[in-house]
């Protein structure tokens, strides 16, 4: 037990996490807090808005394996985060928020929260469908344990962001705090390892198929399971599909990969799936997005589903054999289970029938007319960036086309927003992905509409050295939502026209990081380059057609099997 204030309290909680650095914006309610600061190590990065600051630590998150913290005052600020929390929620990404309250009281009141004060919001009630856990601090006495068990809860089982809110005299107050390790949270007991019993089912449908497929999903990276779920698929020459969300937990560069399936997924993985008789589907929760229609969905496919969360299981398809467990130690003990019984398979039928199928479609591959489309740049910008370089992306076409073409070969290295599609998410979280990562390059891919929500965050980059780069393939539209109205509303545009307005090359210069606009592919290249050596962010205007669609589509309200366009 130790005395002190709880704001005092807060930053120890927060050491004993071993976070070192925060993202957030000041204000009235957070002054106690900022105060300590001063005198901790933990480094607090200035955002220039409440959403940024979130993605930021969204990205951290993703990019580090570990939680990311941002921290907004009472009111707006709090009120701002709630994109970035929702958007945490979707993905499973540990963000912990910390966010500043009113007074429990006041000279005129003995209870001021509720009384509609300025600056509050109730946070607790607006948050709650978005947190996996939430709680408001009554006394300063709580702050280790409330701290203690959003950590807990946020990163364990599965992830999911979480929020403390402290109101203001909770801060200043002096008591003696407990700093227990011990967490009792009643009901929570996630459960992370496997059944026996399930996992010999799953092996015996496994070394029984005749066309097995693995399909990955996030919960593969937020797992760290990468390195046992390509033992499995090279053990029995399993093809590997992914979910947007799976993208990078295995080698896009590896024989056996396929890419993603779904809405914009490859034309391989797309069909091939639908082939398979035994489905080994790991950390995925079977969005529509990536399965289309269920109708016609692996028709003559036995479906193994892991997933450490349990109402997953069997939510949107039948399931042969349920897996409750996280996904490194499941896939552990099958790989442990398959080796006693069978030697390292050869490429039979079904592998010769999926590489036949890949050298066809890649054999189509259209890339665009011109030099400078969106597929030739993301392709090279793939050939200049070493393997562990991070891409982040925004929301739209530029998001899609990163995920066809642009190869990842090492976990972790793709980050975006799969579950709520949260167009600005992609600069911010870069930002993020740089601090957890310093001396990989992070390059965000974005649209000229995403970039525009939250391009004031170069100020944040530039005053606190954090230098990323950020390419804008600029069609000065909305341009999924033109594309949909090109092909689904017999091109009546409406919304979707930005002009050409700011000029992205003298914004990032107004900010002091530097801007760079380009014609040609050649270009790009030197510029690239030349942004790797550089300290400072740079953004690359790259002018595209308005009139270019993302292909391969799943129509809306089609299934896998009505995929039209190459690759």
């Amino acid at each position: 037990m130790a005395k002190m204030t709880g704001a005092q309290a807060l930053l120890e909680s927060l050491k004993r996490e071993k976070v070192e650095v925060m993202f957030g914006i000041s204000g009235g309610a957070l002054l106690p807090i900022h105060d300590v600061l001063c005198d901790s190590e933990i480094r607090h990065i200035l955002a220039r808005h409440e959403q940024g600051a979130a993605h930021m630590a969204d990205g951290y998150a993703r990019a580090s394996g570990t939680a990311g913290v941002c921290m907004a005052t009472s009111g707006p600020g709090a009120t701002n985060i709630v994109t970035g929390l929702a958007n945490a929620y979707l993905d499973s990404s540990p963000v912990i928020a910390l966010t500043g309250q009113v007074p429990t009281y006041s000279a005129n009141t003995s209870y001021m929260i509720g009384r509609d004060a300025f600056q509050e919001a109730d946070i607790i009630g607006i948050t709650t469908p978005i947190t996996k856990y939430n709680v408001q601090v009554k006394h300063a006495s709580e702050i280790p344990n409330a701290v203690k068990s959003a950590f807990y809860i946020a990163t364990t089982g599965r992830p999911g962001p979480a929020l403390v809110d402290l109101p203001k005299d909770t801060q200043t107050v002096k008591a003696e705090m407990d700093f227990s390790d011990n967490v009792q949270i009643r009901g929570y007991k996630p459960n992370t390892d496997p059944h026996p019993l399930q996992i010999k089912k799953a092996v015996n449908l496994l070394l029984n198929a005749e066309r097995p497929m693995v399909l990955a999903g996030g919960g593969v990276n937020l797992s760290g399971a990468s390195p046992e779920l390509l033992q499995i698929a090279e053990l029995l020459m399993m093809p590997v599909a992914t979910t947007f969300m799976g993208k990078s937990c295995f080698p896009e560069n590896h024989p056996l990969s396929m890419g993603n399936i779904g809405m914009h997924g490859t034309m391989l993985a797309n069909k091939m799936i639908l082939e398979a008789d035994v489905l080994l589907a790991v950390g995925t929760r079977f969005q529509d997005r990536s399965t289309g229609t269920l109708n016609g969905f692996c028709p003559d496919a036995k479906i193994i589903h892991i997933d450490v969360d349990a109402a997953e299981i069997g939510k949107n398809v039948d399931v042969e054999v349920p897996i409750v467990g996280d996904a490194k130690p499941t896939l552990t003990m099958i790989n442990q289970r398959l080796v006693k019984k069978v030697k390292k398979q050869k490429n039979g039928p079904w592998v010769k029938q999926v590489q036949a199928a890949k050298e066809k479609y890649l054999s189509e591959l259209d890339l665009g007319s011109g030099d400078l489309t969106s597929p030739k740049l993301l392709k090279e910008l793939r050939r200049l960036l070493p393997e562990q370089a991070i891409i982040a992306t925004e929301v739209g076409q530029n998001q899609m086309w990163a995920a066809l073409h642009f190869q990842t070969i090492k976990p972790r290295t793709f980050i975006s927003s799969g579950g709520l599609g949260t167009m600005g998410f992609g600069f911010p979280a870069a930002i993020g992905a740089k601090v957890a990562c310093p001396e990989c390059p992070v390059v965000d891919i974005a649209g000229d509409g995403s970039f525009r929500m939250t391009e004031q965050e170069l100020g944040t980059s530039v005053t606190e050295d954090i230098p990323v780069i950020v390419i804008v393939l600029n069609n000065s539209m909305l341009g999924m939502v033109a594309q949909w109205q090109r092909l689904f509303y017999q091109k009546r545009y409406a919304a979707v026209k930005l002009g050409n307005v700011p000029d992205f090359a003298k914004l990032a210069q107004a900010y002091g990081a530097e801007g760079v606009h380009i014609e040609s592919l050649t270009e790009f290249s030197a510029v690239i380059k030349n942004a790797l050596k550089t300290e400072v962010t740079t953004v690359i205007d790259v002018p595209i057609s308005p009139d270019d669609d993302v292909f391969p589509m799943v129509p809306p309200g089609k299934g896998l099997k009505d995929t039209v366009g190459g690759l």
